[in-house]
């Protein structure tokens, strides 16, 4: 009951906001700007504590707009956790998940041969209703075949690639992924978009950055709302960045790109300045999951004080960096504590138009606005999936895991370590442990590093285990997953013959269709 309680008086709440915009006068709904990074860590910014302090134009933005150290991605891998942000519904939920293996990590490679389903309401389609025009620029990550495409999932334009940049390849054995311009591919990386591995030069960010600063200019001057999705993925491994930012990091090439990013940060927020629509642009800052550990310190970020990184559950895979930015609507310089979701990215996006999400479905994000223009606190779970399993619950201070996994023994063996330096016995563990029937619980505020369990016999444990159980209850036996899309792959439907390559002379033959189950060993 107290939980319908707070539901009810959050969407008061939303009411009034959506109220105060449209009695401001404003002609039109906010434009609204959302800058998600690839593999960016929580620790990676100056104003969370990196001691370069490199990030001059982000630390800017914090200062001038309102910075969530408590925010989480949905997902500690790239492909669900970008689903989780266009639907504002769980990976376990949207489909982008897989069954072929207990609690294993799955994304969209060249090969898979799922992506976004038809039936789940993509952020851009929902915007249509309020006016807006959509531009995606970067990293789509959501299926790469021709049902998947951007454009048939409500966004108007898009400049970027459907998958992750890795390469080269030799378009025999595999081919190299393709760049798109809307509807066709007008290239490919390492071919017309080239990316030094051995330098790590790239002028792809830069590339981005136009796209962006052409789009916002295109649509101030026809007066539309616009939602721009700014998903660069510079700091994701092999990174890269252009050449004048190339070796003036102290962080080496991952913080030559870091720093080019930042720099493009402050061009785009200096451009809404310049066109007299920063008051009517809200922009949001953060990542798709942590830094990878895996590949720091030369190809990877920072997490912080936190535990491990990408692939893991653990604070350091799914804590993010999130900064809002709203000249003019939120205060300046402000710390929320409000624990937020990226699915809450979907739902305040939504409510800024002044749209009410789907009724049709479970919908897992909230609305950020009652934290962002009233300072109001929310009280709500935050659940951390792998796969298709609930690992741990976040309920105010305390965590609680269920299940703890790093990765195998062998992996382990070979040098692949997603908690380099960060062993904590039975915490950090080599094999699946499972936990449910007693949970280790941490505080996060005294302990957010998840070193010191709570004693199971101390009766802030017991308090803790009171509290958590009938949420994590609830949760389960209300969740309906999504039909698994992440199953299946094979090598006959990788990018051979993207839509436009005929154009470029750069269709490539496939091979045999042999469909198999995918290998997801982590």
């Amino acid at each position: 009951m107290a939980a319908v309680t707070a539901v009810t008086r959050w969407r008061l709440l939303l009411v009034l906001s959506t109220a105060a915009l449209g009695a401001a006068g404003a002609p039109q709904p906010p434009n609204i700007l959302l800058l998600l990074m690839d593999d960016m860590g929580w620790g990676d910014l100056g104003v969370y504590g990196e001691p370069s302090r490199e990030t001059p134009n982000l630390d800017r933005m914090a200062a001038e707009g309102m910075l969530f150290p408590n925010f989480y991605t949905a997902n500690p891998l790239c492909s669900p956790s970008r689903a989780a942000l266009l639907t504002g519904r769980l990976p376990i939920r949207n489909g982008f998940y897989t069954t072929s293996g207990h609690a294993r990590n799955a994304y969209t490679p060249q090969e898979i041969v799922g992506g976004i389903p038809d039936s789940e309401r993509l952020l851009p389609e929902l915007l249509k209703e309020a006016g807006y025009v959509s531009k995606i620029v970067g990293k789509w990550h959501l299926g790469h075949r021709p049902q998947f495409h951007p454009l048939k999932h409500g966004f108007d334009e898009w400049f970027g690639s459907p998958n992750c940049h890795f390469g080269p390849y030799d378009n025999r054995a595999r081919p190299n992924i393709p760049v798109y311009r809307d509807w066709e591919m007008v290239g490919r990386y390492y071919e017309e978009f080239p990316i030094n591995l051995k330098t790590g030069e790239a002028n792809l960010t830069q590339i981005y950055l136009q796209e962006a600063l052409d789009f916002i200019r295109r649509q101030q001057a026809a007066r539309r709302p616009f939602f721009l999705y700014w998903a660069v993925d510079a700091t994701h491994a092999p990174v890269y960045a252009s050449k004048p930012f190339l070796g003036t990091s102290q962080r080496g090439r991952y913080g030559d790109a870091v720093r080019e990013i930042d720099d493009s940060v402050g061009k785009i927020l200096h451009s809404l300045q310049d066109l007299g629509i920063a008051e009517s642009t809200f922009v949001f800052f953060t990542s798709d999951n942590g830094a990878a550990l895996i590949s720091a310190p030369k190809q990877g970020g920072s997490n912080g004080p936190f535990l491990c990184g990408k692939q893991t559950t653990f604070e350091g895979g799914m804590r993010e960096p999130a900064v809002a930015w709203w000249p003019g609507r939120i205060p300046a310089g402000q710390v929320s504590h409000q624990l937020g979701s990226i699915m809450d990215l979907f739902t305040t996006s939504l409510s800024l138009a002044g749209l009410e999400p789907p009724r049709d479905r479970a919908i897992d994000g909230l609305s950020l606005l009652p934290a962002m223009l009233q300072g109001q606190l929310m009280d709500r779970p935050i659940f951390y999936y792998r796969g298709n399993t609930l690992m741990a619950v976040t309920l105010g201070q305390y965590k609680a895991h269920f299940w703890t996994w790093t990765n195998s023994w062998e992996e382990f063996r070979q040098g692949i370590d997603f908690c380099p330096g960060q062993n904590v016995s039975g915490v950090t563990t080599h094999t699946q442990e499972e936990h449910t029937r007693l949970p280790l619980i941490f505080h996060l505020g005294r302990d957010p590093g998840e070193r010191f369990p709570l004693s199971f016999a101390s009766t802030e444990y017991l308090d803790a285990l009171r509290r958590i159980t009938p949420v994590v209850r609830q949760h389960q036996e209300a969740l309906i997953p999504g039909q698994p899309q992440l199953n299946v792959c094979n090598q006959a439907v990788m990018n051979w013959a993207p839509p436009g390559c005929e154009k470029l002379g750069k269709c490539l033959t496939p091979p045999e269709s042999v469909p198999e189950k995918c290998s997801w060993p982590h």
